[in-house]
């Protein structure tokens, strides 16, 4: 995903974005994320390297639990979002499908909101 703003940012947007956009998220005391998600409880926590432009992440809900790799690439005054899924063994490949969408939906409206941002 290109994104109009240079990596920093991005990233900082990324990380200041997402109790914005999960309104009942609480950080705990451990780094974890809580909250009420389309799957239950869950939970993320976020690995970052800023300097290297790394946000992989923890997310696990009631269904299943990922390890999704994410990087901030600059390109110029742009930026370049890489995301990486993998399919949990507990989910079919329907499941999985369908998850990817509305993650690919979220990633639309986190950089419509990023690239609003003056």
């Amino acid at each position: 995903m290109n994104v109009n703003k240079i990596t920093s940012d991005v990233f900082d947007s990324i990380v200041n974005l997402f109790p914005k956009i999960i309104p009942d998220a609480q950080l705990n005391s451990d780094g974890w994320w809580s909250f009420i998600g389309p799957y239950g409880k869950s939970k993320v926590k976020f690995d970052q390297n800023k300097f290297l432009g790394i946000l992989d992440h923890q997310y696990i809900d009631e269904k299943s639990s990922w390890n999704i790799s994410m990087c901030i690439i600059p390109n110029g005054n742009f930026s370049e979002v890489k995301i990486i899924l993998k399919k949990p063994e507990q989910l079919s490949d329907s499941q999985f499908d369908q998850r990817v969408e509305k993650i690919s939906e979220l990633a639309i409206s986190m950089k419509q909101i990023i690239e609003s941002k003056i």
